[in-house]
């Protein structure tokens, strides 16, 4: 009996020291900037000789789980004075962490949410992150600085044009790319009809592109997320930053509401081209004829608790182009922009598991009002949407992040309205051809490291989109004629679609400085935006998708080898790419605008493209910079178009070479300088020409049949930041001093045909004239900080 005893309390002992042993506990918290209180995403929190550990989620949130013990915990981040601590880990622990930048220029916070393994270690792939102080080192345009200008600088991202704010990306359309302003899309990115972008440098805390696989928490579009957060504001105390450049000027206002409590940030920019012509066109023939932009963006947020935070945002955009006759007989105004809200509350349920639950509003409007004598006309376009989103971060180990959500989205798309009158007669057709959609999706990913070699990505997204009423279906005949109608009462379905988005992405690396990567995703898009040009302009028309017009559907394969040199100093990367798109959309032959229903215009085919981009980034040293790459092909055929016969896409680019360097000379010079190659655009043109009752025709070859000639340019800049005479100075400036296209090179940005002579005495030619846009463009921003 005393032998079972001894053995029972042996058992039992041993029992309570495993289970001791196994007991695990959880550190959490949040990691922000200590003199501004802004969290940072992307922080890395490692735990010293064990091989492990976790980055912050995109809201500064971290979790990491651990066996009982004690250990050496480093926060790190690129730009900030790493800190390590001991922990003795013996129950659940809250630690929020604030991090103290390194010696940085006149007090601004150097963000970048890389870890010193990150482009070896992670499974992202074709993910590109840029801050603002990045962004603001680059030439630009007139002295504008453009993220999404800046993001064309990048391997397989094209601009749309010269000058031209919007991009491709491996081979899709402008509207396949998902632009989210603090999770809001945004439907028009261009200002001065697509030369400038809508975001203002001065209030963007940092910029993640994702062009490769696609993680499935983004849904909507087929070739990539651009997804831009704003500043949250200084908690700390009241700052203040602008500039004065040759087109535009800004300013920036942001502080505590209740200190480290509460803050705001407001920030505003308008062009101020209107004012400048005013006084040359007053006397003219033109007098009352302007154009002027402008923008503000706002946010503010509240600390509730240690488990959580509000957050309030809002943007505000419009341009507005007018003309004017000197007799004001003739008389036209165009305004268009966009507004978006976003109402976020973060919340920590446990140390493991964090939620974000999001309310937004966005809405972008097209008007055109002309104004002839007595007659006047109004034409109007748009999209609105009110969007429920949640998403929730949950830690289950060091090995395991999964993330689960969804959102729901109610769209009203407004493709046409037309409306006018004359004296005392008004007219209001019946052609708004409104549509109203409900569109929804559910994910769920787990970024599992396997083992210290072998990680996986893997989410499953569903998808669906289903348009409703009121709307009324029309039943047409072989030549387009309507036969029948069938009328759908308010919120009656119309027409529904979805389907499952598996999204794999996996990595395997044999030591911390190589590694390998694929990836397969496949993408649902329900709305679509249709062009009958080769830039995203106000003009062109958000659609959905309906009982005609089917979502578009793509494949993406890519693999990659990713590498790193002498400590990280240097990041390398090669990636191939293949794209399979299914119902893509085109007007057809000979469209020209009207006022009945767009999609009856519409065909559908199918896209393919394929490619490699070469990568190589120098992110240490006084002279940084990086090199890309990109071979690529992009086909579309449509049975409808070019007698059936595939043809390069309209942004079809053989080859594309971007080098970007930035050096700082000393602690008052820097540097930057960027040359861009291009393969030349695909056009059509004609090929012969004749007479048909005296008038000369044009006969046109097949579709995108001829490529002008290539893109090349080279810009600098420099920026000059004076000692200030007194070291406690409140308010520091600098200047930046930029040159666009340094050579003046003739770029060409379209071609037209030039008629000369008559047809009577036989002199008549016909010669073909290439139009550049831009010059040799200098200019100088003022930029000041307080």
């Amino acid at each position: 009996m005393k032998i079972v005893c001894n053995t029972v309390t042996f058992l039992i002992t041993l029992i309570v020291c495993v289970s001791a042993q196994a007991q695990r506990y959880t550190l959490s918290g949040y990691v922000k900037d200590s003199t501004n209180g802004e969290f940072l995403p992307g922080a890395t929190i490692q735990i010293k000789d064990a091989g492990t550990g976790v980055q912050t989620n995109n809201y500064g949130f971290y979790s990491l789980t651990l066996p009982a013990g004690t250990y050496t915990v480093i926060y790190s981040f690129v730009g900030y004075e790493s800190k390590a601590f001991i922990f003795h880990l013996n129950s659940n622990t809250v630690r929020n962490m604030e991090m103290l930048p390194h010696s940085y220029v006149a007090q601004e916070v150097v963000i970048t949410g890389q870890q010193q393994h990150a482009n070896v270690k992670s499974t992202d792939m074709g993910r590109i992150e840029m801050t603002a102080v990045d962004v603001k080192k680059l030439p630009a345009l007139m002295g504008e600085v453009d993220v999404l200008k800046a993001l064309q600088l990048m391997p397989g991202v094209q601009a749309a044009g010269e000058g031209n704010a919007g991009f491709y990306v491996r081979g899709g359309g402008p509207d396949q790319n998902l632009i989210l302003l603090d999770e809001a899309p945004v439907y028009n990115t261009g200002h001065l009809f697509g030369f400038f972008s809508v975001f203002n440098a001065d209030a963007i805390k940092n910029t993640t592109l994702i062009k490769g696989g696609m993680p499935a928490n983004y849904g909507g579009r087929l070739s990539s997320v651009v997804d831009i957060a704003m500043k949250e504001g200084n908690n700390k105390t009241f700052q203040g930053e602008g500039g004065i450049g040759l087109i535009a000027s800004r300013l920036s206002l942001q502080g505590p509401l209740k200190k480290n409590k509460a803050s705001f940030i407001i920030s505003g920019r308008r062009t101020y081209i209107d004012l400048i012509t005013k006084p040359f066109i007053n006397n003219t023939s033109y007098s009352g004829s302007g154009y002027y932009f402008y923008d503000l963006n706002m946010k503010m947020n509240y600390i509730l608790s240690d488990k959580d935070r509000l957050f309030l945002s809002g943007y505000l955009g419009r341009d507005v182009f007018s003309f004017s006759s000197s007799n004001r007989r003739f008389e036209v105004k165009i305004p268009w922009g966009n507004s978006t809200a976003t109402l976020r509350w973060n919340h920590v349920f446990n140390s493991k598991l964090f939620a974000n639950t999001s309310l937004i509003y966005n809405d972008y409007k097209f008007q055109f009002n002309a104004l002839q004598n007595n007659f006047d006309i109004r034409l109007s376009s748009g999209i609105s949407d009110v969007n429920a989103k949640l998403d929730l971060d949950y830690f289950l180990s060091t090995r395991h992040h999964v993330r689960f959500g969804g959102n729901y989205i109610y769209h009203v798309f407004t493709p046409s309205t037309v409306s006018g009158g004359q004296d005392s007669t008004k007219f209001n057709p019946e052609n708004a051809f409104r549509k109203y959609a409900h569109e929804v999706g559910v994910y769920l990913m787990d970024d599992w490291e396997i083992s210290p070699r072998l990680q996986l990505n893997a989410g499953v997204r569903f998808s669906g989109f289903m348009q409703i009423g009121p709307y009324i279906r029309y039943i047409r005949d072989a030549s387009g004629q309507s036969v029948d109608s069938v009328k759908f009462a308010s919120g009656q379905p119309v027409r529904s679609y979805g389907g499952l988005e598996p999204r794999i992405i996996l990595r395997y690396a044999w030591n911390d400085n190589s590694s390998v990567k694929a990836a397969v995703t496949r993408n649902y898009q329900f709305i679509h935006l249709v062009s009958n040009t080769g830039t995203t302009l106000p003009t062109d028309v958000w659609v959905p998708s309906t009982y005609l017009v089917k979502p578009q559907l793509s494949w993406q394969y890519s693999a990659g080898y990713f590498r790193n040199f002498k400590e990280n100093t240097y990041e390398a990367s090669v990636e191939v790419y293949y794209k399979d798109m299914r119902n893509q959309i085109e007007y057809r032959e000979g469209y020209t605008p009207s006022l009945t229903d767009p999609e009856l215009d519409f065909v559908f085919g199918k896209g393919e493209a394929y490619g490699a981009e070469l990568f190589i980034n120098k992110k240490k040293g006084r002279l940084t910079g990086w090199l890309g790459y990109t071979l690529a092909w992009t086909w579309r055929e449509f049975p409808q178009l070019n007698k059936g016969k595939r043809y390069p896409a309209k942004y079809d680019r053989r080859h594309d070479l971007v080098a970007v360097a930035t050096w700082e000379l000393n602690k008052r010079w820097s540097l930057s300088g960027v040359f861009i190659y291009g393969t030349g655009n695909t056009t059509t043109l004609p090929e012969r020409f004749y007479f048909m009752d005296g008038t000369l025709i044009q006969g046109y070859g097949n579709i995108n049949s001829y490529r002008m000639a290539s893109y090349n340019r080279l810009d600098l800049s420099a920026i000059y930041t004076p000692k200030p005479k007194k070291e406690k100075r409140r308010i520091k400036s600098s200047w930046t001093f930029s040159i666009y296209n340094v050579y003046s090179r003739k770029n060409p940005y379209f071609i037209y045909f030039d008629q000369e002579g008559s047809v009577a005495d036989g002199s008549l030619t016909v010669k073909a004239k290439q139009v550049s846009l831009f010059p040799i463009i200098p200019s100088v921003t003022y930029n000041f900080r307080f």
